[in-house]
């Protein structure tokens, strides 16, 4: 082995570590320091020890150049922090409303916060800060004085007036107050008006389930072709069991056509009493067929084609099960291909 592997001179004051013979080595100086002989692999196994003394070393040294206040403000910081370590019996920390309003103030009060904070990340600090400014100017702008009450005689009053007179509305009852001098608004009198209890009406869902058997709903959607030529698809629905009256295919959909494929789907006998279809074109001339036919059209509102949901719903159907996995040639190949579809 080398020489300067075996020997290394430190000073014991610091280590207190003899060599395996216990020789020693006398330094002549003024303070006459022992020295001993030590190997290696012990000064490395001491080597992260040294290291934390000469961190907490330099911590000190920079106490010295910061203010007073500061010093005592980052005191009282850890000393809350281990405070709170130290009632929270769980190993989560348990943070009360007191802990966030100090925390919040320090963070406003002293600018080197950041690097005593250890139990919460600087981000939620902030977060509180910002809470308690939006909880603050809440309570400042709160209003001090609202609107005036209403005298309980006004109220009985005006109960007895809508009890007596249930064809009176809010206006009339307003107005006879006002003839009387009592000056409320017309919407306090709306407030405190009696309702009086009214037969139930039905609602829409079931006015559309009585109804279901009488509403069809017509459509077209537009399928192209192996040579890019459109074809025109028109559906005839029908809501009682969303059953498929109709279905016909062509290249030149017109309102004479549209009109003769109604007349084909409905017999007299069997003639809905409503017809629910959008504002395409095709439909705008067989109001006159269709009246011939006792049946009332329902238009859908303009972009609106939620409001024919059944019919699109089918549409959107036979598009992803059918048509999205075959080419056609011709409309009657399309045809045919539909027929079996809804067969199927």
């Amino acid at each position: 082995m080398h020489q300067w592997q075996h020997q290394l001179l430190t000073a014991t004051v610091f280590f207190g570590v003899r060599s395996e013979d216990d020789r020693s080595v006398v330094v002549p100086s003024e303070n006459t320091v022992r020295l001993a002989l030590i190997d290696v692999p012990g000064v490395l196994r001491q080597a992260p020890l040294v290291a934390s003394v000469l961190v907490s070393l330099l911590h000190s040294l920079r106490f010295l150049v910061r203010s007073r206040s500061s010093l005592h403000l980052e005191i009282i910081a850890l000393r809350h922090q281990l405070g709170v370590v130290n009632r929270s019996r769980r190993s989560r920390v348990r943070l009360t409303s007191a802990d966030r309003i100090l925390w919040a103030w320090l963070s406003r009060s002293w600018r080197g916060w950041r690097s005593a904070v250890q139990i919460v990340k600087p981000e939620t600090v902030i977060a509180w800060h910002r809470r308690g400014f939006r909880l603050f100017w809440t309570w400042k702008s709160r209003q001090h004085a609202g609107r005036a009450c209403v005298p309980r005689d006004v109220r009985a009053l005006i109960r007895e007036l809508s009890t007596a007179n249930p064809l009176w509305g809010a206006p009339r009852i307003h107005g006879e107050l006002q003839k009387l001098g009592i000056s409320v608004s017309q919407s306090t009198v709306a407030k405190y008006m009696r309702r009086h209890r009214r037969p139930p009406s039905q609602a829409c869902r079931t006015f559309l389930a009585n109804h279901d058997r009488q509403i069809m709903a017509a459509d077209l959607f537009v399928v192209p072709t192996v040579t890019f030529r459109l074809l025109f698809v028109l559906i005839i629905l029908a809501h009682d069991r969303r059953r498929i009256l109709q279905v016909v295919v062509t290249e030149h959909p017109t309102a004479a056509w549209t009109a003769q494929q109604l007349r084909n789907a409905f017999p007299e006998i069997e003639a809905p009493g409503f017809l629910l279809h959008d504002r395409d074109a095709v439909f705008a001339d067989v109001g006159t067929t269709i009246a011939a036919m006792n049946i009332h059209t329902v238009r859908t509102a303009r972009r609106s084609p939620w409001q024919n949901a059944y019919v699109k719903r089918v549409i959107g159907a036979i598009r992803r099960e059918c048509l999205d996995h075959v080419i056609v040639v011709n409309a009657a190949g399309r045809h045919g291909l539909l027929t079996e579809y809804i067969a199927y």
